[in-house]
């Protein structure tokens, strides 16, 4: 018998709320991120029902084909690495941007935004790993990525997101965490006009919990709520 969403989920939510205990955090300063790839709108209106209210999405064609047909009160995120050419479906269909990484998507996300008359939430994605497999900006580009994008009236930098190299053990992410933390302290102390860096986007199935101990705001868990991922045809 499987277990269901609903039960997943309050899992969870109360290994969230451990973690931030141990790190003297408030559990509601931490926000739970239903990563819906390949899963259909039936079950995600699931989640929606269990109290979920931020979904993320890797792709945009998916995210085009599903979003219209899920309705409730969901915002919707996207997480996946994003061509330029796709920003004018993203800005219909995402209240936030996770994986801003390069001035180019910068610019023609504040392009459309402001065609649309609306301010876009992003968030920039940082390679702390250095690996060549992944998107993101190099650390020691960021900051100034981020002066970029504060002129940028349409989009509003709220903060970073993060991936940080694949690991049976939890405990092998948590340096990436802290250089993603220090990363987003040192952006904040520069004082940049138009930016906030109140979010920090980090942490999935296997090592949200100790990206909360190392101050996310906003884990992205998908696996551990809806079960293995479906392979696409």
């Amino acid at each position: 018998m499987t277990t269901s969403i609903a039960a997943n989920i309050a899992v969870i939510r109360e290994r969230i709320a451990r973690a931030a205990g141990r790190a003297g955090r408030d559990p509601e300063s931490i926000r739970l991120m239903a990563v819906c790839k390949t899963v259909g709108p039936e079950r995600i209106r699931e989640a929606l029902d269990a109290g979920i209210t931020l979904f993320g999405e890797n792709y945009v064609q998916e995210a085009r084909e599903k979003i219209p047909s899920v309705g409730g009160a969901a915002q919707w995120h996207m997480i996946g690495h994003l061509q330029t050419n796709k920003a004018k479906y993203v800005i219909n269909l995402f209240d936030w941007v996770h994986s801003v990484d390069r001035p180019e998507l910068a610019q023609e996300l504040d392009k459309r935004a402001a065609r649309s008359g609306r301010r876009l939430n992003v968030l920039m994605e940082v390679n702390v790993s250095g690996e060549a497999s992944k998107n993101g900006v190099a650390p020691q580009q960021a900051l100034e990525l981020a002066r970029q994008i504060s002129v940028l009236p349409a989009l509003e930098l709220r903060g970073l997101m993060t991936m940080p190299p694949y690991s049976d053990n939890p405990e092998d992410s948590r340096p990436y965490f802290v250089s993603l933390r220090n990363l987003r302290d040192k952006i904040a102390l520069a004082a940049i006009p138009g930016i906030s860096m109140d979010e920090l986007s980090m942490g999935m199935t296997d090592d949200f919990e100790v990206a909360i101990e190392e101050g996310a705001t906003i884990v992205r868990v998908g696996r551990a709520i809806f079960g293995e991922r479906m392979k696409k045809a």
